[in-house]
Parts: structure tokens; C-alpha cells; sequence
């Protein structure tokens, strides 16, 4: 199956600066790709490379198929990091110019971002300029503008900025929605209990080169440790097997690390404690993508 956008070996170079080293990934149709990596890293590099705001050095990048171009403009939308809104327009008039700019029909603008307003329940501010709006709202209109005109490749770098829990919530829910609807979704961030939530898709980029790419579940499962945690009371006299740490926990219980042998069935090491004291609990310890981030990021600086 064709990727919808393909990323190959494309390098970028600023004076002595490499940004980009021979980057290369595969982002499917209809999914929403993690966009990973420390402060520069490269990712908005690339970003800006996919939206032709900069060219690269050497490398190309194709969407659905055909190299990038400028016809490509208009299946995208971006939300940058750095926000950019016209202060002393009114909300309803900034949105509509946005979608005019991007080819909606006059006579589908208005209606559309009222629905969108109406979603965000900003409604209330339509005549409102831009700068009597607090920034969660900004960044509600800042969103709308960017995907008004239903763009195929949707480019979204720290999305939740600025957002309260709730805001964050629906804006995931929004993101999941595009993606459910057809869009494909590039989604830059350093929240990566946001990636685990709502990506399909991973890649990584450290120092300018790629280190990371595949699915959410199999970039986690190919960093499993083998290790089991197991919270119990009561005392154990002799364990078998010996733990690798051992900790105490506020409610007074003990948590316990097991080394799990390969193809070992979980229950052994259970079943074996269970004779001995009572288990409340017990989980294999499955890495988060922070953990994994950490990882890199500390391999690739030691």
C-alpha cells in the first residue's frame, strides 16, 4: 500500500548547521504520525520542508505518489507552533478570510466557521477582535483556520499550547474525528501521554538524523524489557526467583520486580508468590513512549 506521504533521505543544511541527515519516513493514509524529538531536533525543518516554505538540500518528498508541489498547498493545513492571528479583526471575519485564502467559496465560508464556532462554543465571540479573547480561545480560532478548508494533510506543531484539560480533551477528540473522516494527520509534540493516546504512528528524529519510526504498539512492544511488577502484603520468606528491586509503597504494601525468562508465563512467577503472601496486583512493566523518548534522547547524548 502506497504511504500517502513519503519522506526520502531528504537533507537540509544551514551554514555549518546540518538540520536534516538523511530523513527518511513513511506516513500512511487516514492516521495520525507522531512527530517526535528534543528542541532541535530537525522536526521543524522538515515540517517546514513539507509545507515548501523551505526546499531541501538533497532527497525528495512525495504526496499520494507525486513529488511535492506547489498545486500541494491547498491539501494543507498547518498550525504552527508560533500562532499568528490579526489582533484587531474580529473572530467570525478572521476565520472566513482564512478559508477564502484558501479557496473556500464565499458563500460556504461564513456558514462553515459558524458550525465550527458553534463546536468550539465561541459562538458568543464571533464579533469579537481577536485580542479580547483569552489565548485558549485564540488558539480555538487558530485551529478552525487551519482546518477549514478540509485539508487532506493536516500539520499540527504543539497543538495543545496553551490549553486547560478540557480544551486539550476536545481538541484530541477533534484530531481523532479528522482522522476518522478521511484526513491524515502529522502531529508535532513533547506531550507523550498526548502521542500514546492519539497516534497510529511514531517516528523520532535526534540530532538531525531519524532514530524511531513504526505503529504506537510495535515501537513499545520492540522496548520490552520482560519485567513484571507485583504489589503484595505479607512477609516473604526466601523468594524465589530473588527480585530485581523492591520497594515499599505509601499504602503500605510492597512492590516487587521480576525478571521474566523469555516465553516465561507471567502466572509462574505469580503462582509462586501467591503460596507465600497475599497479591493485590501484578502487571507486566510495558515502557510509555516518554520512557522510550527518554531513552534515546540520553543514548544519543551519552
Amino acid at each position: 500500500m502506497q504511504p500517502f506521504l513519503e519522506i526520502s533521505e531528504v537533507s537540509k543544511q544551514y551554514a555549518t548547521h546540518l538540520a536534516l541527515d538523511k530523513v527518511s519516513f513513511s506516513v500512511p493514509e487516514s492516521a495520525i504520525f507522531g512527530l517526535l524529538g528534543p528542541n532541535g531536533a530537525g522536526k521543524t525543518t522538515l515540517i517546514r520542508i513539507i509545507n515548501q516554505i523551505t526546499a531541501a538540500d538533497t532527497g525528495e518528498v512525495k504526496l499520494k505518489g507525486e513529488r511535492l508541489h506547489p498545486g500541494h498547498i491547498s491539501m494543507i493545513g498547518y498550525l504552527p507552533e508560533e500562532r499568528g492571528l490579526y489582533k484587531k479583526m474580529k473572530v467570525l471575519d478572521q476565520v472566513i478570510y482564512f478559508a477564502r485564502l484558501k479557496d473556500v467559496p464565499a458563500h460556504d465560508a461564513k456558514r462553515i466557521a459558524n458550525e465550527w464556532m458553534e463546536r468550539f462554543s465561541i459562538s458568543d465571540w464571533r464579533n469579537k477582535k481577536v485580542e479580547e479573547l483569552s489565548k485558549g480561545m485564540q488558539q480555538k480560532i487558530q485551529f478552525i483556520t487551519t482546518v477549514i478548508h478540509k485539508p487532506k494533510l493536516i500539520i499540527l506543531d504543539e497543538p495543545f499550547s496553551g490549553f486547560d484539560p478540557v480544551n486539550t480533551e476536545l481538541i484530541k477528540q477533534e484530531i481523532t474525528r479528522l482522522r476518522d473522516e478521511g484526513a491524515t494527520v502529522i502531529f508535532s509534540t513533547h506531550r507523550m501521554e498526548s502521542v500514546e493516546e492519539i497516534c497510529d504512528f511514531v517516528g523520532m528524529i535526534n540530532k538531525s538524523k531519524k532514530v524511531l519510526e513504526g505503529s504506537v504498539r510495535d515501537v513499545k512492544e520492540s522496548y520490552r524489557e520482560n519485567k513484571i511488577a507485583i504489589e503484595f502484603s505479607g512477609a516473604l520468606n526466601g523468594t524465589i526467583p530473588a527480585a530485581l528491586e523492591s520497594k515499599k509503597l505509601p499504602n503500605g504494601n510492597i512492590q516487587n520486580v521480576y525478571d521474566l525468562k523469555p516465553d516465561e508465563p507471567m502466572m509462574n512467577i505469580v503462582s509462586a508468590l501467591a503460596a507465600k503472601v497475599h497479591i493485590h496486583s501484578f502487571r507486566e512493566m510495558v515502557p510509555s513512549m516518554h520512557d522510550i523518548f527518554i531513552k534515546l534522547v540520553q543514548e544519543k547524548t551519552a
